[in-house]
C-alpha cells in the first residue's frame, strides 16, 4: 500500500490552529524532533502498517515535546489527519474520542508504546476493545 504523508509545515500549522482555538503557549521548541518523527513514520521497514505509523506519530509527538504547549492535542490531531489522508476517515471520530484520555496516560507513562499500538489497532480495525485489551488497559491504569 502506498501511504500518504504530510510535512513539518503542515504539522506546525495544525499545532498553531489548536493553540489559537483552545489556548496555550504557541511556538516550536525543536523543529528537528518534528522533522525526525515525520521522517521515521515514512520508513516502511520500521513502520510497515498504518497502525504502526499512527502509533509512532502519536507517541513521538506526545512524548518528545517538540512544541512549547499542546503536544498531547497535536498528537491526536496529526494522527487523525494521517488516518484521514490514508482513507480511514470513517475511524476519525472514534479515534479522537478514545485518544482524548489515552494521550494523558501516554504522557504520564501509564500507557507504553506497545499498549498504545494495540489500542490504536483496535480503534482502526474493530469498534470495541476486546476483553483482553480492556484488561491490559485496566492493569496499566491501576498501577
Amino acid at each position: 500500500m502506498l501511504f500518504k504523508y504530510f510535512d513539518a509545515n503542515h504539522g506546525i500549522e495544525v499545532h498553531d490552529a489548536i493553540i489559537e482555538k483552545s489556548g496555550g503557549l504557541s511556538g516550536i521548541i525543536n523543529l528537528g524532533l518534528l522533522d525526525s518523527t515525520l521522517s521515521h513514520v515514512k520508513n516502511d521497514s520500521y513502520y510497515p502498517e498504518i497502525e504502526d505509523k499512527v502509533t509512532h506519530l502519536f507517541y513521538s509527538i506526545n512524548k518528545n515535546h517538540c512544541f512549547n504547549d499542546g503536544n498531547k492535542r497535536t498528537a491526536i490531531a496529526l494522527s487523525a489527519y494521517l488516518l484521514e489522508i490514508n482513507g480511514l476517515d470513517s475511524k476519525i471520530d472514534l479515534f479522537i474520542k478514545r485518544m482524548e484520555n489515552i494521550t494523558v496516560y501516554v504522557a504520564e507513562n501509564r500507557i507504553d508504546k506497545e499498549l498504545l499500538k494495540e489500542l490504536i489497532s483496535s480503534t482502526i480495525y474493530e469498534y470495541e476493545y476486546n476483553e483482553e485489551l480492556k484488561l491490559q488497559l485496566f492493569n496499566a491504569l491501576s498501577s
